[in-house]
This record gives C-alpha cells, structure tokens and sequence, in this order.
C-alpha cells in the first residue's frame, strides 16, 4: 500500500520526527546539543522506504524554534501522535517504521554525548514514546 499524503501531512511528519530531535537536544543542553541534533537528523536522512522520502525532502519546518522546551514540546508531542493516527489509518506498516525511525533518532540523538544520558533526556524520551503511543 502507498501512503497519499498531503503537503500538510508531510509537513507534520517532518515536524514530529525533527521535532523529537530538537526537543532532545534542547533537553541536553547541559551536554552537547548540536551533536545530539547532528547525531538524530542523521538518524532520520537515512530512513528509507516513503517515509524516508518525506523526512529527506528539504523543507523548513517552522515551529521549532520555541523559546523554551514547553514551547517546542508544545508543537511536537501533539504532531508525533497525529502522525502515528495518519499512518495508522493508512498503512500500519509505515507507522510502525515511523515509530521505529523517531526512536532510532532519539537513541541517536541521546548517545551523541559521552557517558549515559542524564535525567532530562531520559524524560524527553519518555514523553516521546508516549505521544507517539498515544494513537
């Protein structure tokens, strides 16, 4: 089954899944954000499949640029879960590749810094699997 997703929906994949990214590495701050966003938009460029067509096309995706984390979360957490129910309803196979590329990002973007992640992250993490659980 193809995917036929709108310009609008496309957008919202590619701010859910660069979304978890920068909410990690605004989360690290006190670690290494920009390698923690290098190590997760990485992650994501090399998904393949339809998604990985969608999350490679080059497009700005504004709402990231929150002055806080609440304010990034408040734009990424809701678009993983809408992304999960787009995919869901038509191709559950996609979704769960989706789901699959967000947390290989997020263990990317996590491992970018020495050492085990620190609480923050861990939580971001967390809050990342449940939106994208809540569909």
């Amino acid at each position: 089954m193809s995917l036929a997703l709108t310009d609008q929906d496309k957008l919202t994949l590619r701010t859910a899944a660069y979304g978890a990214v920068t909410l990690l590495a605004a989360a690290d701050a006190a670690g290494s954000p920009h390698k923690a966003a290098t190590a997760g938009s990485i992650a994501l460029t090399s998904a393949t499949g339809p998604l990985g067509h969608v999350l490679a096309e080059k497009s700005k995706v504004t709402s990231l640029d929150g002055k806080s984390v609440a304010a990034i979360a408040d734009h990424v957490l809701p678009a993983l879960t809408a992304s999960m129910i787009l995919l869901t309803k038509q191709d559950p196979a996609e979704a769960d590749k989706f789901r699959s590329a967000v947390l290989v990002a997020a263990e990317a973007a996590a491992r970018a810094h020495k050492g085990e992640p620190g609480p923050t992250v861990a939580e971001m993490i967390r809050q990342i699997t449940q939106a994208l659980d809540a569909a």
